[in-house]
């Protein structure tokens, strides 16, 4: 390694000094800055090094909280309430009422006023409730819901330009969850005696104005005046460099740079020179790096900046004083090294070119290609750290262009190690342009990061560019066995995060090995953990004034101003440099100002929480110590370690001291007790921080001891027992101490919430309990699920809490009167069913915890022994036996067998495997304890047989045992064996149920048992399953007989099932079906029989399923719907128009029903659907309905367009017509009489209403004759034939007319006579007034019109539309209409002044479309104009060459001095493009032969020997200028110019022998076989 160990030490314990410095911040020096440092890191080396004082961070938390012992002493903390008074109005409270858990009452209501429904007694229960498919549940949840209490404290939502999101306020500041948290998240210093030496006016006088920072153990100021000044960190002026040298004269310092040793000082400056400084030796430079002038021929070879160029950037490489990089402002960027010798003169430095391009007027040879306009937005070389790397040699130089992202390694050559072009996201440069980086280098850990390979972190890099931030780790890969030690190590450069800033950034520092300060544009600092990029801090910085300066602008300018028309954003710019002016130093931040400087540091942990007791919010305090220690905040911000066991050790012992001085503080001072007292939030919220706390550092005795007493000794600990309760029903805490379980017993009984104490007691560890006060309270209060579960978890005993339940199920209740006795508890009793259903399958009563297989063994054998083991006395009678068992079926029989039912699944009663049991096969139950007997469940329902068959219990009761035993044989045939005698019994049995709300539970029983047992005589049981009205059973019966027929009956006597008959008689008559044709026959008779049923079931489904498998029985169902014409018109529309998605029912009417059908249907449909009519009739053939059984139905119902297409198809046209002409009539005289009454009608909107809907069915009913004018035409010719086509058109006009024509002018004067009259109703002057509110007189007249000259429209283009066929002359027909029309208007009405009125509006407005129809046209040729006029402009436009020569052969092609053998060339060019013309047009003339001899005088052209013609003027001309553009004045001719996109001018010539040159890349490519096109060889 080039750097030895001793070396590194000594440069790591040069420590700063503790000396003065004035400052407003408050402390006495830039040292007493707290320092954001790594617990398990060393002093790291170089630009981001760290300090190594162990525990540092430690000292400085107990230098911050020793400035009083107890945190709250000081007259500050104590007398301002800060926080306390408000903090808490926000914070989550439930009130007393409030149910503990999700689902239960009221925690005032006892437990014995909650009654579970499974719990309850069932002595009738309904078929809705199945008494066997119900599960037993305790009052109890098993699974709490979110329990009303503080879970942790949260954080606030505040993302403001100055926040700290790092550690926020667990609790809200006045309800404003905007306000700010009471500490500095940056505290800034400002350097006074700096800012007087430097910013003053005499500073500047002096030394000129600052313009560059750098910061390590010294503080190097560089200035306009090319000088350095160096500050220690007492702010004293240490030395000035520069003064007296050339230094001066170079200009403004522009950059800076600190050795790793801290001796030596290297400063960049404005015309490209470079000067090294040692410190101590200020007078005269170590080294001088000049620029160099590569247009001298003597220092063309020689590497360097240019002169005048700026130096933006330099660093040294690692320890050495001899190896340094820079960059400059015009993209270029070098490496220097200097030899060893004595003294400047002797040192030799060789400078070589890493990135960049020299300018044009800088190479002696031409360049390929313009550069691109470029410069180093960033630069930096890669510091020590305190572990050696293999890059420690390498001297890795990092470099940020607008383009990419270069690495560079400098020893021992210069090679690149990494490159990686901008993100794709910044493809455009229409955005900021700026770039920042900063690397930090890899140290030793104190403690593993699991990020990190062992025991040394990696390598990083921060870089950004614009708003993208991305974090790049330097990892060396495994050297392989082939290379040995020899070869050059291999870095490998992994992106591990990226992270999108809202803004540019301009500049980055690291402040720690994983907090990052990032600055951005509008010079806002933003803190962030590159472990999780999040941001954990904010702060605004535009009141400091930040120094900042242009310095790429000029040369990046171009870039960002490019048009690009797809891109619609704005222009983009290109950001001011912030680099030299915000720097980190071990955690500490500098700033540059224009007028001061500042340093500043972020608060830490302890800052933070000190800062909130000083406020006097020490609940809010607690809660964020309790964050640090549970490491839920971003860790390294504040300065805690990532590894848990040391955060804890630092943070614990704060916290309980907190805890302690808090209490204190809140119940010390009498005035303070009297106001904590008076504020039950306040202490609310101070316990829950306080249960938070303890809980997480696991100190139960401190809560049940410190926190606990402070409450009980000032009489509020019911407080204390509120906020433990909901940590109880989480189980977070298990267990309390016997004094405080005492204490939350007697709370809660006070208050009357003995059901909350109860589930309390259920979630508590029994081990601490005095089972005497708890079972003795319980028992006063009825507490009986608290006392199962205190006297199962605590003694093991199962039995006592089940002896005691049943205690109390046997006091019966003797009802007198209607009197119950007092002493009966139905409720608690009833606990007996989901006690027992919880401990038979495993579960802790009542919390439904798993218990352990062994205990729940050992539970399940002893109650199953206490129930039924059978043990009496000696003196008991034999109705004794199982006494316990005969209690419980006495109280409550049938929840007992559903409890039961419920047990039954547990794998228990499933037997031990054979090796384990004694008593051979036989024994396949588990053994029940000190019984010697085997429990299973053969032997519990042959016990229960035994007891409920003993003539004590009534058939109410044994229903459910004939339940139970039917439901549990299918499922466990294997265990249960049963004589076919008995189950027989237990059939007949369930079919004499005693109440009609068990039939539904017998049936399911009934159907459960038959699907195991098939009874011999099934037949004989079918009369009994029919009395019980058993239906699903008896179709299962019949259906597994095939008896189809009884099948239907039965579904026909199912009342409660209707809808499933549809489905039986699809499953008898359908295509699968086995039903014989009697049977068939059998179920045709009981449809039949039946039609009624099934009608009132569904009428459209009766009707598919009768059409699809019985259509011969239409008649006899429509026979049963007389009189109900609503319900025959559904039938008939399911057969005649089924559903479309039915496909298998979908049938042609026409094909498969009768007429009378048809005919019936469209007379319903007239009265039910009458809209449909048309639309059905226009799909009927003309031979599936008689005229005359639907007309006089369809003209009842005024459905006259119906019957117009009914007498169209019939051929009856003219009657269609008269019919179609006497309803309009009849709408215009209800129309004319409406508007003649309109004055008279009490409601003027009801008039408007009627109006425009006969104005609507006129329209309907016009076009209805248009059509049937329309197609009586198609179907017949003109009157007009051949021969009378020679016939004069007055003639012609004089004929008869024809039938169509007839119909035509009937049509026409009907519209025309309701136009004229109509309108003659409407100008009215009392018809105006009602309709001038609401519609205009002109819409209803126009609405006339409309119908009028749609007639006539429909006619001119029916009348024009054969005018070329040669059948005749369809276009007289209009006239001799027109003229009928005429004539006869003129006989009905011998004034034509009204219908002439009509007639001009309708012609006018034919006028006025053809005009709106010119006009639109000619503004479409305009616009279509302008549009091939302007792209045909910009065609001929053409480029304008960039210069007047080719720049292949640099020959003057146009311009000034060309001379006149351009303008030769050019005529030469049309010449011979007019005879090129001529010759086409002379070749295209031969083509017609003969026609050239038909003019007169017209001359024979000569004809070639193949047939072309030859024009010996145009040959001799073509040839003339071939000879002549051999050569002119001696010169040779290059052919013609081409200019390209780029406007770069060639000779075609010159492009195309680029192909054949070496030196000349290839510029000419193939296009479609012929024409060439070209790439420019300078741009390419």
């Amino acid at each position: 390694m080039s750097a030895p160990n001793e070396e590194r030490e000594s440069h790591e314990a040069d420590d700063v000094a503790d000396i003065g410095m004035e400052d407003d911040g408050g402390y006495e020096t830039i040292e007493d800055v707290p320092i954001i440092d790594d617990i398990e890191e060393d002093t790291v080396v170089g630009g981001g090094e760290r300090d190594a004082e162990d525990g540092e961070a430690s000292s400085i938390i107990r230098h911050e909280c020793s400035r009083d012992s107890s945190f709250v002493q000081k007259d500050k903390a104590l007398g301002s309430p800060g926080l306390l008074d408000t903090s808490v109005e926000d914070s989550p409270s439930i009130p007393d009422d409030t149910p503990s858990i999700r689902g239960s009452a009221a925690s005032s209501r006892p437990s014995s006023a909650l009654i579970s429904q499974a719990s309850a007694p069932i002595h009738s229960p309904s078929p809705s409730l199945r008494p066997f498919d119900r599960r037993f549940q305790a009052r109890l949840s098993p699974s709490p819901a979110s329990s009303p209490r503080l879970l942790s404290p949260a954080f606030l939502n505040s993302h403001s330009r100055q926040s700290s999101l790092a550690s926020q306020l667990p609790l809200s500041i006045d309800g404003d969850e905007s306000s700010e948290p009471p500490w500095e998240i940056i505290r800034w210093t400002k350097l006074r005696k700096i800012t007087g030496q430097v910013f003053s006016e005499l500073g500047k006088r002096n030394f000129g104005r600052a313009t560059f920072l750098a910061v390590s153990s010294l503080i190097a100021i560089g200035t306009s005046k090319g000088l350095v000044l160096i500050f220690d960190y007492h702010q004293s002026l240490r030395a000035v460099i520069g003064q007296g040298t050339k230094a001066v004269e170079s200009g403004p310092v522009s950059a800076l740079a600190i050795s790793a040793d801290h001796t030596t000082i290297a400063a960049g400056h404005n015309d490209g020179s470079i000067y090294t400084w040692e410190i101590a030796r200020p007078s005269n430079p170590f080294l001088q790096i000049p620029s160099i002038d590569r247009r001298q021929p003597s220092l063309s070879h020689f590497d360097g900046h240019v002169p005048g160029s700026a130096v933006l950037h330099v660093g040294f490489l690692g320890t050495r004083h001899t190896a340094l990089v820079s960059a400059d402002e015009r993209g270029m960027a070098f490496s220097h090294l200097a030899t060893r010798g004595m003294g400047a003169v002797a040192r030799i430095v060789k400078t070589t070119r890493i990135l960049g391009r020299y300018p044009e007027n800088m190479v002696p040879l031409p360049q390929p290609r313009k550069p691109k306009p470029s410069s180093v937005l960033a630069f930096a070389p890669l510091p020590l750290g305190n572990a050696e790397q293999v890059t420690d040699d390498m001297g890795l130089v990092a470099m940020l262009t607008p383009y990419l992202l270069v690495i560079v390694s400098t020893t021992p050559i210069a090679q690149t190690q990494h490159k990686v072009s901008r993100p794709k996201e910044l493809a455009s440069l229409h955005g900021t342009m700026c770039a920042a980086l900063a690397w930090f280098p890899a140290v030793k850990l104190k403690v593993k990061d699991p990020n990190a390979a062992g025991s040394v972190s990696r390598t990083k890099l921060a870089y950004s560019w614009s708003n993208i931030l991305t974090i790049l780790e330097v990892t060396e890969e495994e050297p392989s066995i082939e290379g040995g030690r020899d070869k050059p190590p291999v870095l490998q450069f992994n992106a591990r995060r990226r992270w999108k800033a809202d803004e540019a950034i301009v500049a980055i520092q690291w402040l720690g090995r994983t907090v990052l300060g990032i600055l951005t544009l509008t010079q806002r600092l933003l803190i962030i953990e590159d472990s999780s990029m999040n941001v954990t801090g904010s702060f605004d910085l535009l009141q400091r004034h930040i120094f900042h300066t242009d310095l790429f602008s000029a040369q990046l300018n171009q870039l960002v101003e490019q048009l690009d028309e797809e891109d619609p954003s704005m222009h983009g710019v290109v950001a001011d440099a912030f680099h030299m002016s915000f720097r980190a130093y071990k955690g500490r931040m500098f700033l540059l100002g224009f007028n001061d400087m500042a340093i500043g540091t972020l608060s830490n942990w302890a800052d933070r929480l000190v800062a909130l007791m000083e406020a006097g919010d020490y609940i809010g305090a607690i809660g964020l110590a309790t964050i640090y220690y549970r490491g839920e905040a971003e860790k390294q911000t504040v300065g805690l370690p990532e590894d848990d066991a040391s955060r804890h050790a630092i943070v614990r012992d704060k916290l309980v001291e907190m805890m302690s001085a808090s209490l204190k503080y809140a119940f010390m001072t009498e005035q303070k007790r009297e106001e904590m007292q008076g504020s039950e939030e306040k202490l609310k919220d101070l316990a829950r921080v306080c249960f938070a706390a303890c809980i997480s550092i696991d100190d139960m005795d401190f809560l049940f001891e410190d926190v606990y007493s402070w409450f009980e000794e000032n009489e509020t600990e019911g407080i204390f027992l509120e906020v433990l309760e909901p940590y109880i029903l989480d189980y977070e805490i298990r267990s309390v101490p016997p004094a405080v379980l005492k204490t939350l017993v007697s709370h809660y009984t006070k208050k009357g919430s003995e059901g909350r104490l109860e589930e309390l007691i259920c979630r508590l560890d029994t081990s601490t309990m005095d089972l005497d006060q708890v079972t003795t309270l319980c028992k006063r209060y009825r507490l009986y699920d608290a006392f199962i579960y205190v006297w199962n978890r605590a003694l093991n005993d199962y039995i006592t809490p089940l002896e005691y339940l049943i205690k109390l199920a046997s006091q019966q209740a003797v009802v007198v009167n209607g009197n119950s006795t007092k002493g009966f508890d139905i409720t608690n009793a009833s606990k007996i069913f989901p006690y027992l259903s919880y401990i038979f399958t495993g579960r802790i009563y009542p919390t439904g915890e798993q218990l352990d297989d062994q205990e729940a063994n050992i539970a399940k054998s002893d109650l199953y022994s206490f129930l039924f083991s059978g043990k009496t006395s000696a003196s008991d009678s034999r109705s004794q036996h199982f006494p316990h068992l005969r209690e419980i079926l006495n109280f409550d029989a049938p929840s007992f067998l559903s409890m039961l039912n419920e047990a039954f699944e547990d794998s228990f009663l499933n037997g031990l495997p054979d090796s384990m049991t004694n008593g051979g096969p036989d024994h396949g139950g588990g053994d029940v304890q000190n019984t010697g007997m085997s429990m299973n469940r053969q032997y519990i329902i042959r016990i229960l047989l035994e007891v409920m068959h003993s003539g004590k219990y009534g058939p109410e009761d044994t229903v459910y045992l004939d339940m139970f035993i039917a439901r549990n044989l299918p499922k466990f045939p294997q265990f249960i064996l049963l004589p076919g005698k008995t189950l027989h019994e237990v059939l007949v049995r369930l079919c004499h149920y005693a109440a009609p709300d068990i039939a539904d539970d017998c049936q399911l029983s009934v159907e459960y048992l038959l699907s195991l047992y098939h009874p011999p005589d099934l037949q004989s049981l079918i009369p009994l399953f029919g009395d019980a009205r058993f239906y699903r059973v008896l179709k299962s019966i019949y259906r597994a007989e095939k008896q189809y027929t009884q099948l239907i009956q039965t579904c026909f006597a199912d009342h409660q099932n209707e809808n499933a008959l549809f489905d039986c008689i699809a499953e008898c008559l359908g295509p699968q079906s086995q039903a014989t044709e009697k049977q068939r026959r059998e179920i045709r008779d009981v449809l039949k029989s039946h039609a009624s049923e099934l009608l009132v079931v569904d009428v459209e489904r009766t009707a598919i399923s009768i059409e699809s498998y019985m259509p011969a029985l239409h008649e006899d169902f429509l026979r049963d719907l007389d009189g109900r014409q609503r319900a025959q018109f559904v039938y008939l529309q399911a057969i005649l128009e089924p559903d479309i998605r039915d496909s298998e029912h979908t049938r042609n009417p026409s094909q498969q029903l009768n007429r009378d059908f048809i005919e019936q249907y469209v007379r319903l449909m007239c009265e039910c659907a009458p809209l449909h009519v048309t639309e059905y009739i226009e799909v009927l053939k003309s031979s599936d309905l008689r005229l005359e059984e639907v007309l006089p139905s369809m003209e009842a119902s005024g459905i006259v367009d119906a019957a117009v297409v009914l007498l169209a198809r019939q051929g009856q046209v003219q009657d269609a017509m008269s019919r179609l002409v006497e309803h309009l009539s009849a709408l215009e005289a209800v129309l004319t009489g409406l508007l003649d009454s309109a004055t008279k009608s009490p409601d003027a909107a009801s008039t408007r209403e009627a109006v425009n809907d006969l104005l609507e069915s006129l329209q309907k009913y016009v076009k209805v004759g248009v059509w049937l004018c329309r197609g009586q035409s198609k179907t017949s010719t003109w009157s007009a034939a051949s021969p009378s086509m020679a016939m004069k058109t007055s003639k012609a006009l004089g004929q008869q007319l024809s039938a169509d024509e007839t119909l035509w002018l009937d049509l026409i004067d009907v519209t025309v006579r309701i136009a004229k009259n109509v309108s003659a109703a409407i100008n009215r002057d009392p018809v105006k007034q009602i309709f001038s509110s609401e519609q205009s007189i002109p819409d209803l007249a126009i609405s006339l019109r409309t119908s009028v000259q749609q007639v006539f429209t429909a006619l001119l283009n029916h009348t024009t539309s054969g005018r070329n066929s040669s059948a005749g002359r369809p276009d007289l027909s209009f006239l001799r209409i027109l003229r009928a029309f005429l004539t006869r208007a003129s006989v009905s009405s011998p004034s034509l002044s009204e219908l002439r009125s009509v007639l001009a509006a309708i012609f006018s407005a034919y006028a006025y479309e053809e005009s709106l129809l010119s006009l639109a046209n000619s503004m479409l040729d305009k616009d279509l104009f302008i549009h091939v006029d302007e792209a045909t402009k910009l065609r001929q436009r053409g480029w304008r060459p960039l210069g007047q020569v080719c720049e292949s052969c640099k020959k003057r092609v146009w311009g000034p001095g060309i001379g006149i053998r351009v303008w030769k060339a050019w005529e030469a060019k049309n010449q011979q493009g007019e005879q090129q013309r001529r010759l086409k047009w002379q070749k295209r003339s031969a083509i017609e032969g003969d026609r050239w001899e038909r003019g007169k005088g017209r001359a024979v052209p000569d004809m070639t020997d193949s047939g072309h013609i030859r024009d010996s003027r145009a040959e001799q001309a073509l040839d003339a200028q071939g000879e002549g553009q051999g050569s002119q004045d001696g010169e040779e001719e290059l052919g013609p110019l081409v200019v390209l996109s780029c406007r770069h001018l060639f000779h075609r010539k010159c492009l195309e022998e680029g192909r054949k040159r070496e030196d000349i890349p290839s510029g000419v490519a193939q296009v479609h076989g012929m024409e060439l096109e070209f790439s420019c060889p300078l741009c390419t």
